[in-house]
C-alpha cells in the first residue's frame, strides 16, 4: 500500500537534494512538451535572482483553519477546501512558506466546496476534449519529431527523477534514450501514444483510463530499455491495477500548487512544482515497482508450498 503524503514526501526530499538540475530536467521537459512559452518564464525567473527552492517573491498567508481556508497571495484572496486545501496547506508548511495555525490536520480535510463533483467531471472532460483536438492537429504534422525526438527524450528525463530517488542523478540522464535500444524505445512510446489517442477518439473517458494505464511505460524502458512492448504494456497494466484512481487523485493533489503558480506568472511552476511533481511520480513508480515484486514472490512462495 501507498499514501499520497509517503510519495509526496519522498519526492520533495530528493528533488530538493538535487534541486537545480531537478529543476533544469523538469524545464527541458516543458520546453519539449510545451513549446518556447517557457524559456520566457525561465528567463524572467532568472532575472528575478531565484537563489533557494524556498523563496518566492510572493506574500503568502493563511486564515480561516480549519472549516474555509483562505489563502491570501500578496492580498489576493483564494478559498479552498477539502483535500486539495489540505494538500497545499501542509506542503506550504513543509517548504516552511507558511505556518498553519494551531488545530489538528485531520480536521482541516473537508468535503470540497469550490469544486462540485459534476463541475470537476465537466472540467476533465472538457479538457481532455481540448487536448485531444490539438493533440491530434499537432501529431498529424509532428508525427516523426515526437516519435523519434521526443519519446526517447522523455524516458532519458523519466530515467534521471527515478535515479535520483537514490542518489544525485546528472543531467546527461536525459540522454540515456537515445544511446540505449533506441528504436526500441521509439516504437514502444510510439504505441503507447497512439493507442492512448485511440481510445480517447473513441470515448473520452477510456482514453483517460488507458493513459493512466500505460503510465509506468516509460518508466519502465528507463529502467530496461531492452523490454519489448509487449513487456512493457503488459507489466505497466500489472502495475496500475487498482491504483489508476489514487494516482488521479494523487495528481489532483498538485491543483493548489498549480493555482498558485498562476500568481506567480508560471515561476512557482518551473522553480518548484514541476521538479516537484515529476519527483513524486517517480517515487509512484519505485512504489509500484517494490510492491509488484513483493506480490511476484508471495506468489512464487504459494506456488512452492
Amino acid at each position: 500500500m501507498w499514501t499520497r503524503k509517503e510519495l509526496k514526501e519522498q519526492g520533495r526530499i530528493t528533488f530538493k537534494r538535487n534541486y537545480w538540475k531537478s529543476v533544469i530536467v523538469a524545464f527541458l521537459i516543458s520546453v519539449v512538451i510545451g513549446g518556447g512559452a517557457g524559456f520566457s518564464a525561465f528567463n524572467n525567473g532568472i532575472n528575478r535572482s531565484y537563489s533557494q527552492a524556498d523563496e518566492f517573491d510572493t506574500d503568502i498567508e493563511i486564515s480561516g483553519y480549519p472549516d474555509n481556508t483562505t489563502v491570501s497571495i500578496n492580498g489576493e484572496n483564494l478559498t479552498l477546501s477539502g483535500d486539495i486545501a489540505s494538500d497545499l496547506a501542509e506542503d506550504l508548511q513543509e517548504a516552511g512558506v507558511v505556518e498553519l495555525p494551531a488545530g489538528d490536520l485531520d480536521d482541516f480535510v473537508q468535503e470540497v466546496n469550490g469544486i462540485s463533483g459534476a463541475a470537476l467531471g465537466a472540467a476533465i472532460a472538457f479538457g481532455a476534449l481540448a487536448f485531444l483536438f490539438v493533440f491530434v492537429i499537432v501529431l498529424a504534422i509532428f508525427m516523426a519529431f515526437n516519435a523519434f525526438i521526443v519519446n526517447p527524450f522523455i524516458v532519458g528525463c523519466q530515467r534521471f527523477f527515478v535515479r535520483n530517488l537514490d542518489e544525485e542523478a546528472c543531467v546527461s540522464n536525459i540522454g540515456y534514450g537515445y544511446d540505449n535500444n533506441y528504436k526500441n524505445i521509439a516504437l514502444t512510446m510510439f504505441f503507447r501514444d497512439l493507442y492512448t489517442i485511440l481510445w480517447g477518439l473513441l470515448f473520452i473517458i477510456p482514453g483517460i483510463v488507458k493513459a493512466y494505464e500505460y503510465r509506468m511505460i516509460p518508466y519502465l524502458l528507463a529502467d530496461d530499455p531492452t523490454m519489448t512492448q509487449e513487456q512493457a504494456f503488459a507489466i505497466s497494466k500489472e502495475m496500475m491495477t487498482g491504483n489508476k484512481w489514487k494516482a488521479f487523485v494523487l495528481d489532483l493533489s498538485f491543483l493548489g500548487w498549480h493555482i498558485l503558480s498562476i500568481f506567480t506568472f508560471g515561476i512557482l511552476e518551473i522553480f518548484w512544482v514541476s521538479p516537484y511533481e515529476y519527483a513524486t511520480d517517480a517515487a509512484l513508480y519505485r512504489k509500484l515497482l517494490i510492491l509488484r515484486g513483493s506480490d511476484e514472490t508471495e506468489t512464487q512462495t504459494v506456488d512452492e508450498l
